[in-house]
């Protein structure tokens, strides 16, 4: 069994508290993303995990072990970081097996770990090969050999997709999720890109300033948000927020309604034009300006057709909308 949980944690450096009394379970075999902005103390947590800082106060139990003290090789974790951290003198598979050699594991016991990883990882026909011949995506998928061969309890990753191109992302994001399918072991993820989290998650952990704002699965969060800042932080483009007032609900004090709940209608609707049009192909985004309302992004099907400046009427479906109260939590009793 590899949960992970956190009990009362608290972190401070100095005077400055990044971690506030948090409490967390990661799941046996989950694949748990922790996002939110930079500096909300996501890093911070998982290297409270990894051993790499020592909490100030409170408990961290994997595998139903208390780690609280305990040096990182004596976690059962391994982590992948966002610098691939390779030995550009040594091959492929010199990288991935060099851990095992430092440990003393016997050459039979090492090629076998060797060789799974390299078939799991699609990396058989580059072991010989230095890290300057790889592509990014390549030398990311050594870097995570390098953690599949010592056979951890538990997997972390920090940011591990962020030094690469959008078409590289996209590509290993399927990549890291057929890994998680291929070894079923607890994963814990770090981003602060809310696509990756809703992608790859099965659990994600929204954090906000050293808190946790909401746990849940990807469309939990995205249909139910906890909170206005849960509401402004997942989903691209995000949910557009204003005053209850604005649309003639006076007794909410803030409505959510995402782009693609607003539509273009002949009827009654906001009359505004299209200050930016984004043509995306199957999308088309529209940034306009209503007024007593303000800012909104739409989310259209891309067979409609709008320019830069083009007056269109638009209505926001009812049954759709997201209400807040005054301190910004989700209020029951919403038609969403």
């Amino acid at each position: 069994m590899a949960e992970v949980r956190l009990e009362n944690v608290t972190k401070a450096f100095g005077n400055l508290t990044v971690i506030p009394d948090l409490s967390l379970t990661v799941p046996d075999k989950s694949f748990t993303v922790l996002v939110g902005p930079s500096g909300c103390g996501k890093s911070t947590l998982l290297r409270l995990i990894a051993g790499l800082e020592k909490p100030t106060s409170g408990a961290i139990r994997i595998g139903g072990d208390d780690v609280t003290r305990a040096e990182p090789s004596k976690r059962g974790i391994s982590m992948v970081f966002q610098s691939y951290a390779l030995y550009p003198h040594m091959s492929v598979a010199r990288n991935i097996d060099f851990g095992l050699r430092i440990s003393n594991v016997p050459k039979e016991e090492r090629e076998r770990r060797l060789n799974e990883a390299a078939r799991i990882l699609a990396l058989e026909d580059y072991l010989d090969r230095k890290p300057a011949e790889l592509s990014g995506g390549q030398r990311q998928r050594v870097a995570i050999g390098r953690s599949i061969v010592r056979n951890p309890k538990v997997f972390l990753f920090d940011e591990p997709l962020s030094n690469l191109d959008a078409a590289l992302r996209a590509q290993m994001r399927v990549e890291l999720a057929e890994l998680h399918q291929s070894i079923a072991s607890t994963m814990i993820y770090v981003t602060h890109d809310q696509v990756e989290a809703m992608t790859l998650a099965d659990q994600i952990v929204v954090m906000n300033k050293g808190r946790i704002e909401q746990i849940g699965t990807p469309m939990d969060l995205y249909d139910k948000p906890a909170s206005v800042f849960v509401a402004g932080f997942i989903g691209s483009p995000k949910m557009n927020l204003m005053p209850g007032k604005a649309i003639g609900r006076p007794d909410i004090p803030t409505v959510g309604i995402r782009p693609e709940d607003v539509e273009v209608t002949e009827g009654d609707g906001w009359e505004t034009k299209a200050r930016v049009v984004e043509t995306l192909g199957s999308d088309t985004i529209a940034h306009v300006r209503v007024e007593d309302v303000g800012e909104m992004t739409v989310r259209l099907p891309g067979h409609i057709r709008l320019n830069d400046g083009d007056r269109l009427k638009l209505r926001a479906d009812p049954a759709r909308q997201h209400h807040f109260d005054a301190d910004g939590r989700r209020m029951e009793g919403q038609t969403a």
